[in-house]
């Protein structure tokens, strides 16, 4: 059981993707007051799933593979729950011009009935604030304040600050405040994606339901109806590359799609008549030369935690949420 003390640290978090998510229900098991600030709408940041009338799409991350014994475990309660499945793709490669199947024997899981169900899964239990866009941040009293774009001064004050964001927009935040975390986040170089959601009256009949593609354009396309739990439209999600979507990132939206569309026919995806959506993800992958899982400076009490910093991968934003929230709670422990 937490103690009386340890009940009254309060963790001002910002970002609700999957490492913000896993610090904080790590931090309100362990007995902190938690309070969780999102820019967007709605939680899971990258694992994200785009609805309309009759549709979805996975356009962010994928899938997920497990290989740590705590995210494994963390898994399990996932599938548990109902809100992750293992997914089993008839699965391609294409490079140099020729396609083969895939060799991978690694165990790949979606979030169902989107990928963006594990994240709302854990934002259920946590206070979450949406549409709160904190663009500014300063310590007075060895407390840390807050400002939102949207609503000005945050009453709250809090004892630890957590940026569970991209480095660029955590560099932002921290430039005013703490210069070597300004160091870190500047060191990383983020990349960008050109995401194109195809959707289809009738089902297409291609050979593969996934394909890794190394081509100048592409890096992968799925069939978004072959995950468990998926209803509604043929939807197609098509990923451009990181180089050529980072060179390209400020491409007006119907031109960059053009472009990726006309890439995929020539692998035999014809969108012709498909709806299409397409999206940017300004910061998608990208990360730190060396791994170092979380940062927490105790003299502060600022932290940084992401999967920019852990490997780029979603079990690397997960464990270092994980991984930061434990150490919080050791810092709270020596300092109270």
């Amino acid at each position: 059981m937490p103690s009386e003390s340890k009940s009254k640290v309060t963790v001002a978090i910002i970002g609700a993707g999957l490492a913000g998510l896993s610090c904080a229900t790590r931090l309100q098991t362990l007995g902190f007051q938690v309070q969780v600030y999102e820019k967007s709408r709605g939680p899971s940041g990258r694992m994200s799933t785009r609805h309309g009338e009759g549709w979805s799409a996975d356009h962010g991350a994928q899938y997920f593979t497990a290989r740590d014994p705590v995210f494994i475990e963390a898994l399990n309660t996932w599938i548990k729950a109902g809100v992750a499945a293992n997914w089993n793709p008839r699965l391609s490669v294409y490079e140099g011009g020729q396609w083969r199947e895939s060799n991978s024997t690694e165990h790949r899981y979606v979030g169902i009935p989107a990928m963006n169900a594990p994240g709302q899964y854990l934002a259920k239990t946590i206070s979450i604030e949406f549409n709160q866009t904190i663009d500014k941040i300063y310590q007075q009293d060895e407390k840390w304040f807050l400002h939102s774009l949207e609503n000005g001064d945050i009453t709250q004050s809090f004892d630890y600050l957590v940026l569970a964001i991209p480095a660029p927009q955590s560099r932002t935040l921290a430039k005013l405040v703490d210069h070597s975390i300004e160091a870190v986040c500047s060191s990383v170089k983020m990349q960008g994606c050109w995401t194109v959601m195809a959707r289809f009256s009738e089902k297409m009949h291609m050979p593969f339901d996934a394909a890794f593609i190394n081509n100048e354009i592409i890096s992968w396309i799925s069939r978004n109806h072959s995950k468990p739990g998926r209803t509604g439209q043929e939807t197609w999600t098509i990923h451009a590359t990181p180089l050529w979507s980072q060179q390209r990132i400020e491409l007006d939206r119907e031109d960059a799609g053009k472009l990726i569309l006309e890439s995929v026919k020539k692998l035999g995806l014809n969108c012709q008549n498909a709806e299409i959506s397409i999206h940017r993800w300004r910061y998608a992958s990208g990360a730190i030369n060396t791994e170092m899982g979380f940062i927490l400076h105790e003299d502060n009490k600022l932290s940084l935690c992401g999967d920019w910093l852990n490997g780029g991968r979603v079990e690397g934003a997960w464990l270092s949420g994980y991984q930061l929230a434990s150490a919080i709670h050791i810092s709270a422990a020596l300092n109270t």
